[in-house]
């Protein structure tokens, strides 16, 4: 009777460990899964940005925002090199 009662309190035991570490399981899936969600609404959000960010600095968009704004700029090239033609706006 006593080794009956035993193994019904270990066994007993033993199911609600299990029980509890089937939640913390699920509590963690949980915890990820929030997390990706994060991570990507975040890289969405970066790759938003370094699209608006390579609209501006397009050689057109640059080339508009110069013209517009009458700046005369001229390359800077190490000594002894020619200029390349793209940069240098002060002719026109």
């Amino acid at each position: 009777m006593i080794k009956l009662l035993l193994c019904l309190l270990v066994s007993m035991a033993t199911a609600i460990c299990l029980m509890q570490l089937r939640q913390q399981r699920l509590e963690l899936n949980h915890q990820t899964s929030l997390l990706h969600n994060q991570i990507e609404s975040r890289q969405a959000r970066l790759w938003n940005q370094q699209l608006q960010i390579a609209k501006v600095t397009a050689p057109p968009a640059l080339h508009d925002t110069i013209g517009k704004n009458e700046l005369h700029l001229t390359p800077l090239a190490p000594i002894g090199a020619a200029p390349t033609a793209w940069i240098n706006f002060a002719s026109h």
